[in-house]
């Protein structure tokens, strides 16, 4: 295993999903091995220890997470890997089980270990259909080899797995939305508490981790908690990261860099080659649709959960998209406000209706129809919506763009209000 990346050297190596090459070249299932003759408690005080913090957007502690779950149950318990990853400008997850499935699975059996659980499940996008033929290929080779099942290095624990295909909701990616989907119901949010460790799938106890977070787990247990933890550089978050960088950059891609170790600009221009063309960076969306905008005097922040939140966004899914000086950020703001009124639920009022509200004001400006009064009710619309007031965080994650971008941008939005027309894309 690498000291400074895990992941990204086996990307685009079509041999690195076989369990041959697993075993062979990056020591796979030792790390199970290894936590098999362990006490549960001491494998989550390891991956405490690590400060690997969940992947998927909340960046909750992970070994937090798992010390939730209550150790005694009458209803079984449940490892459910989030595999939906539908955050828009997100792909790291995609490739992590394309080249890379059994590191999903060793960290899920680890999981399954640590808080008493002999089932996992991964609920993957339903338009992965080519990942999820894979995980299944993945899975026969597990299952034959002995590394999945019954009687695992016949320590006489269990653990199974099941692929299971979503139908295309982003709202699945939150969890309780997973769940309600992965139990055949209608995939919406439910009410919390009780929260997933007290009764998720099934009714029983439940983790739901991110693929990236449970990729992470045997390196903590091969390597130690310490030593994960010191590959990131900020106090509270240990462990590389992968980063999907989009837009108007020379280099867009995947990059897997260690936690806090450099800053939105030094990611734009030092390892994504700058802005494409040469053209001016117009704005900065850091961690997928739902992150509230960034400005190019804004970019000289830490690329870390912390640093963004002080500067008003959040890391989210790592999903970094780029915006030129040639793009019409109203334009870009109308796109990801039709992505979340055609996603939502429908449950919560200020959600169902407000999404598409804000999407009508924005097609009106758009037109040349819009008034002062349009761009006001925006920013109104955005405050009613977000701050908590529904039952998920899909209306935070539609208002947080919506506020930021009319922020910050507010000129070219009374451009279009004046009549003028957009000369960019």
């Amino acid at each position: 295993m690498a000291s400074e990346t895990m992941f990204i050297q086996h990307f685009g190596n079509e041999e690195a999903r076989s369990l041959n090459y697993y075993k062979n070249q990056m020591d796979g299932y030792s790390a199970l091995k290894k936590a098999l003759n362990l006490n549960p408690e001491d494998v989550i005080g390891e991956v405490k220890k690590s400060n690997l913090r969940g992947r998927g957007g909340a960046g909750f502690p992970t070994g937090v997470k798992w010390g939730f779950i209550p150790k005694k149950s009458d209803i079984p318990k449940y490892i459910v890997c989030n595999a939906d990853e539908s955050e828009p400008g997100t792909f790291k997850d995609r490739d992590l089980m394309r080249y890379t499935p059994h590191l999903v699975f060793e960290g899920m059996a680890i999981a399954g270990w640590a808080i008493g659980s002999s089932c996992g499940y991964i609920y993957i996008r339903g338009e992965y259909a080519r990942e999820a033929k894979l995980l299944n290929q993945a899975l026969d080779e597990a299952y034959q080899a002995g590394f999945l099942g019954k009687n695992i290095f016949g320590t006489g624990f269990d653990f199974d797995i099941t692929v299971h295909r979503g139908a295309g909701a982003y709202i699945c990616g939150e969890e309780t939305g997973l769940l309600n989907s992965l139990e055949g119901k209608r995939g919406e949010p439910r009410v919390k508490p009780p929260f997933p460790a007290i009764a998720g799938a099934f009714g029983g106890p439940t983790v739901v981790n991110n693929v990236e977070t449970l990729a992470a787990v045997p390196f903590i247990i091969n390597r130690g908690g310490d030593w994960y933890s010191n590959l990131g550089k900020l106090e509270n978050s240990g462990g590389t990261r992968l980063f999907c960088v989009s837009g108007h950059v020379k280099k867009p891609g995947l990059y897997e860099l260690p936690a806090g170790s450099f800053t939105m600009r030094q990611l734009i221009y030092d390892y994504a080659g700058g802005i494409l063309n040469d053209k001016k960076l117009k704005a900065v969306i850091p961690g997928g649709a739902s992150s509230p905008v960034l400005t190019p005097d804004e970019i000289d922040v830490i690329v870390d959960i912390e640093p963004l939140m002080k500067a008003g966004t959040m890391l989210g899914s790592a999903a970094t998209m780029v915006i030129s000086e040639d793009y019409c950020v109203v334009k870009v703001l109308k796109r990801i406000t039709y992505f979340f009124a055609h996603e939502s639920c429908g449950q919560c009022t200020p959600c169902r209706e407000g999404t598409a509200w804000m999407y009508s004001i924005l097609k009106r400006i758009l037109s040349g129809h819009g008034s002062e009064r349009d761009i006001d009710m925006l920013s109104e619309l955005a405050e009613n919506i977000g701050g908590g007031k529904t039952l998920c965080a899909l209306g935070d994650a539609a208002a947080g763009p919506v506020a930021s971008f009319v922020r910050k941008f507010r000129p070219d939005f009374e451009a279009y209000v004046r009549g003028a027309k957009c000369r960019t894309v």
